[in-house]
């Protein structure tokens, strides 16, 4: 058989046993710019930071793409001037929501350092959060070693504090009341956040959401290339064959199940997809004392650039995946 048919069979051979999901979009390089939108709001999370507008971040550098590239960086030449809301760096969301599906990232690079808080993560299309849920799918801050993936929900959503994945539950109850806003959470192993991922030379994060599956995550790194299932390391074969998460694909390091301690249908419906870099604020500000990081955490970013020269996300490509027959949502609504 040829290689190329060998890997198609491959890749169609789980089909019978899971549910079978097929291409719905590809956000690879230049699609980014023209299918998601700059969002220059104030940081809902209070952070040091100025969130720019395509343009500027065309302007200065803060985000560029080629064919099969996507960057997004933080300022890491200038000082912040007095009176500025923070250093400037982007915060997109999709133009597309999506409902069940799955969302397969390819990533070379996560920003790193003491200051940082990244997060690639989605919110419901109507809200008003956390209305419709929040899926946070890579998120740490500082030096963090591990991702940190989490749930955040209205009231009545609770996680088993037993399961069956990798990860290492952090807390159990995703309601947003509670705790300041904790959410349930689940860590995973130290190559999969940070500093420890970029030496790797980054990975694949893998979500599938759905009403039958609940809320799953999978994580390859480079250095394991050899475990990487064939639809998600070769995105052209699984255009053409779709996606099936079955037991060839692992553990997942991450399982929220959906039951009558969390409703599915009840907290979770249609999400955009988001990509941030802030700096401090309510999380990476109050755990930077005990971070190991200098000084404090805002005259880190106000005044010294060359702390964030690794502050970037470096994107492969985004695929997602949905049932079959099942459209992504419209395009959100304009405000009124």
């Amino acid at each position: 058989m040829r290689p190329a048919l060998s890997l198609l069979a491959a890749a169609l051979a789980p089909v019978a046993a899971a549910q079978l999901y097929t291409l719905a979009d590809a956000y690879v390089g230049t699609e980014f710019l023209s299918t998601w939108t700059w969002q220059t709001i104030a940081d809902p999370t209070n952070g040091d930071v100025n969130y720019v507008d395509l343009g500027t971040a065309v302007s200065q550098n803060l985000t560029y793409a080629t064919l099969d590239k996507f960057v997004l960086r933080a300022d890491s030449t200038n000082v912040v001037a007095n009176g500025a809301l923070g250093r400037n760096s982007n915060r997109i969301l999709s133009n597309k929501a999506y409902s069940d599906s799955v969302a397969v990232l390819d990533l070379q690079h996560m920003p790193q350092g003491c200051a940082t808080w990244p997060a690639f993560w989605s919110l419901s299309q109507t809200g008003p959060w956390p209305d419709g849920g929040e899926i946070d799918i890579i998120e740490g801050v500082n030096l963090q070693s591990g991702n940190l993936m989490s749930l955040h929900t209205s009231p009545g959503c609770t996680m088993p504090a037993t399961r069956t994945m990798s990860g290492s539950v952090t807390s159990t109850i995703c309601d947003a009341d509670y705790n300041s806003n904790q959410g349930c959470g689940v860590s995973g192993a130290p190559l999969s956040y940070g500093a420890d991922f970029n030496g790797a030379g980054g990975g694949w994060f893998a979500v599938e959401r759905g009403n039958a599956t609940g809320i799953r995550a999978w994580f390859w790194s480079r250095e394991d290339v050899a475990s990487v299932p064939l639809a998600v390391r070769y995105p052209l074969v699984a255009a053409v064959a779709g996606v099936s998460p079955d037991a060839s694909w692992g553990e997942p390091y991450a399982v929220f199940p959906m039951s009558a301690e969390c409703g599915y249908e009840e907290h979770f419906n249609a999400h955009q997809f988001v990509f941030d870099l802030t700096f401090c604020g309510d999380w990476a500000g109050s755990a930077y004392p005990t971070s190991s990081c200098p000084g404090s955490c805002t005259d880190l970013v106000n005044n010294n650039p060359e702390a964030f020269t690794e502050a970037y996300w470096e994107v492969n490509g985004l695929w997602i995946y949905t049932p079959f027959g099942q459209p992504a949502s419209p395009n959100p609504p304009p405000p009124s």
